[in-house]
């Protein structure tokens, strides 16, 4: 069992960040019911795992709400490959449809910039 300092140095995450995802609901830690001196919360090996999985998920493009939906099953293997199959396959059509998003942008960018530049008054 780990403080939140040591899984912070550890995964390389902020306390503040590890909070969040705490309260977020991604995961949870616990008291020690023998010691009530403090209300130290401390947190298992799974939570190192499940924030390695989150930086991994949000590298990739995944939203918090998008990671929450999956990370106990995922982390858990409880979901078929089946499902995460679907679950990939969204988020690339996602990907993709955000690539043409910025295509069009793109171009309409070009477009202003070629106006401007041929622009003869």
């Amino acid at each position: 069992m780990k403080l939140i300092s040591q899984l912070s140095k550890e995964t390389g995450i902020p306390i503040g960040t590890i909070r969040f995802y705490e309260k977020t609901g991604l995961f949870t830690g616990e008291t020690k019911k023998e010691i009530t001196t403090n209300k130290y919360i401390y947190y298992g090996e799974e939570v190192i795992e499940k924030l390695r999985f989150i930086q991994m998920a949000k590298a990739v493009g995944f939203t918090l709400s998008e990671i929450k939906e999956v990370i106990d099953v995922w982390y858990k293997k409880e979901i078929s490959k089946p499902a995460q199959i679907d679950v990939l396959n969204r988020k690339l059509v996602q990907v993709e449809e955000k690539i043409q998003e910025l295509k069009a942008i793109k171009k309409q960018i070009a477009l202003c910039k070629f106006n401007i530049e041929n622009d003869t008054r």
